[in-house]
């Protein structure tokens, strides 16, 4: 039996390490807590969170700091904390539990198992009062009602088991229609009014819809239709102009708690501004937005200089400091004032609307940016200043846990950025972080999900950090022509391809490999989320690699990715908001995907150059002397010059030799 102690300080998570302190018993997840669980024949009492929750803090303060509570715990439970973002596997399992009993989820998760694991009762927050009464009355049905215990669980297990049936296999081909009608249902809840998108015909809380966004924009590119385009600049002005977007420092909190995108839910997320960063980066390059373009450049640095660690990037910024939610980011006038002379001050409060009465706590206001600044140069001597007086507050928490699916989106959301941006610096932020990951999250031919501080934990990796990752790694294939990237993405296909697949429902993926720790339920969830999911991401590496590995892998990938992309069909169909990534991933492929070969010097070529700004979302370009990839296999150039070859699925255009022939070729403008 574990000794009766707080373990946590050993965990490679960071929201682990917060509860080290606790007089909670606290273990992690493992097969010795669940052993023990069984030795002692008492509940385990799982608590699911992560590091820039705020609730999470909440709760943690007011009862796993508490004596009391912590007695009660100890007494009653085997404690188990565990970390969302480390073990998303596990949270999958026991959200869809609480979801069910309660008709809604969130975080911290808190939820009651059987020493086996199966759940019986689950919630999410409780104050210390409610808390108390609940291990109580939980102790006690235990004690004196086990067998009602032991139904209950059975049942909600039955119910999980089939709830992870997933989405029916096979189907055919994916065709425009359905995208069309996709598209319009989306464009349906729109709030026209201010940006985003509408839950159930409800305002508030409002989220950054990155997937969805990207979807739109490629819809626009195949179709020419402005509705959808339309939309995406209504989104992104009314985000980049408001409070979920740091008006300061650049990058994106994680979500509005009003419909007019004023007062965020203050935590930073890698995973939202990453996504972000590639859907305004896309943006940027189909409509020339100056206020896209400083968006980009100012999240790619929040991202690279915020979030970057030895050489890789960490997952997120606390939505709290010094135990106040926002107290880093909002102003009153009279703080603008110590900062600023009175001219300075007044003109800075109308232009980011700092009112005396606030728009969050405390007569505190967020700032918002409505409207370009009529002095340039006097905005970035304000800005300096304010941003520099910020660094003097205290400052939100950081969790340095580098998680691999988030790093991928990362690496692609830079280098796209740097090619909106021409921004070298970027690409070689990218190309560190993939260095980085394959050398440090690659064990034994493997991959892991986590690392903090160059230790890598021990969770496996999951289908999204096999997707992300080698999406990112294309990507940078198609930039670098470095076979290196090519080579290492294709490995990760090879071995998500082994081990993620149901083997008797083609184009049907689970989440956890089927080597890895086995739960309850093997987690299989294809809609997309505040992330993609892994089945739509994996979708996308498949179809890019399907124009990209040597032949005799390419039509391996090809088939798997028609097979996944086909899976999705009821999801675009009936639940195309829970379908973004879906979305964006249909219409390149509907498209062809789109293949950009060009024959060159990649060093110095206009041409080159020209194709990776107008190739359309989901576009396949790559650069280089004739035979120096499978796309460019007996294409050279034509007449001395530098020669585009543009693809739509095996269908092949003639060779054009100038950026306007080009332009006019994929239909869109120079």
């Amino acid at each position: 039996m574990s000794p009766a102690v707080n373990v946590l300080s050993r965990a490679t998570s960071p929201y682990l390490r917060q509860h080290a302190d606790n007089p909670v018993h606290w273990q992690e997840w493992s097969r010795a807590a669940l052993a023990e669980a069984v030795e002692r024949d008492v509940p385990i009492l799982l608590s699911v969170g992560y590091a820039a929750c705020h609730w999470c803090h909440v709760m943690a303060h007011e009862s796993f700091e508490d004596e009391t509570v912590a007695a009660a715990m100890n007494e009653g439970f085997v404690n188990i904390k565990v970390d969302r973002e480390e073990r998303p596997d596990i949270d999958a399992v026991y959200m869809n539990a609480t979801v069910a009993l309660t008709g809604q989820g969130g975080w911290p998760m808190t939820c009651f198992l059987t020493p086996d694991g199966r759940p019986f009762f689950c919630g999410t927050y409780y104050p210390k009062a409610n808390f108390l009464q609940l291990l109580a009355a939980v102790t006690e049905t235990w004690r004196t009602r086990r067998a009602e215990v032991e139904e209950t669980s059975d049942h909600i297990a039955g119910e999980l088991r089939s709830m992870a049936s997933g989405l029916p296999a096979g189907g055919p081909p994916i065709q425009p229609a359905l995208c069309n009608h996709a598209v319009a249902a989306v464009l349906q809840d729109e709030d026209p009014v201010h940006g985003g998108f509408l839950t159930n015909q409800v305002g508030a809380p409002k989220f950054p819809p990155s997937a969805l966004l990207e979807a739109l924009l490629r819809s626009h590119e195949r179709t020419g239709d402005l509705m959808p385009v339309e939309a995406v600049e209504r989104t992104c002005t009314a985000m980049a102009r408001g409070g979920i977007y740091d008006q300061l420092a650049g990058g994106f909190a994680r979500y509005s708690v009003d419909a007019q995108w004023v007062v965020p839910h203050f935590e930073k997320m890698l995973y939202d501004n990453a996504l972000l960063l590639r859907a305004y980066a896309h943006w940027a390059r189909r409509t020339s937005n100056p206020l896209a373009r400083r968006v980009v450049a100012e999240t790619a640095r929040f991202v690279v200089d915020d979030l970057g660690a030895d050489g890789m990037f960490t997952s997120s910024l606390d939505a709290d400091a010094d135990g106040r939610e926002g107290l880093t980011y909002v102003w009153t006038p009279a703080q603008l004032r110590e900062v600023l002379d009175v001219d300075d001050a007044r003109w800075a409060a109308e232009l980011f609307r700092v009112t005396d009465s606030g728009t969050f706590e405390h007569g505190a206001s967020v700032l918002q940016l409505p409207n370009d600044p009529d002095d340039p140069d006097r905005f970035e001597r304000v800005r300096t200043a304010l941003l520099a007086a910020r660094f003097n507050r205290p400052q939100p928490g950081r969790d340095d846990k580098v998680v691999t699916a988030w790093n991928g989106l990362a690496i692609t959301a830079l280098a796209e950025a740097s090619v909106t941006l021409d921004e070298p610096e970027l690409l070689y932020a990218a190309t560190q972080c993939a260095q980085n990951l394959i050398d440090l999250h690659s064990v034994d031919g493997r991959l892991r999900r986590t690392s903090l501080g160059g230790r890598v934990g021990d969770s496996a990796a999951i289908l999204e950090d096999h997707a992300a990752l080698a999406t990112g790694l294309l990507t940078l294939y198609q930039l670098t022509g470095e076979a290196s990237w090519l080579s290492a993405a294709t490995s990760l296909l090879d071995i998500a391809l082994e081990h993620f697949t149901d083997p008797g429902n083609p184009g049907r993926w689970f989440d956890t490999a089927d080597d890895a720790e086995a739960l309850m339920v093997r987690p299989a969830d294809p809609l997309d989320g505040a992330t993609p999911s892994g089945a739509s991401l994996i979708a996308e590496a498949l179809q890019l690699a399907a124009h990209l590995a040597p032949a005799h892998r390419a039509d391996v990938y090809a088939s798997a990715a028609e097979a996944t992309l086909a899976s999705a069909a009821p999801i675009l169909a009936r639940l195309p908001r829970s379908g973004g990534h879906w979305l964006a991933v249909a219409e390149a492929a509907v498209r062809g995907p789109i293949q950009i070969a060009v024959a060159c010097d990649p060093v110095d070529s206009e041409l080159l150059a020209a194709a990776r700004r107008l190739a359309p979302g989901g576009a396949i370009v790559v650069g280089g002397p004739v035979n120096s990839s499978e796309l460019l296999a007996d294409r050279d150039r034509v007449a001395g010059a530098d020669a585009a070859y543009v693809c739509r699925g095996r269908t092949c255009d003639l060779p054009v030799t100038t950026a306007s022939e080009l332009a006019v070729a994929l239909g869109v403008p120079v």
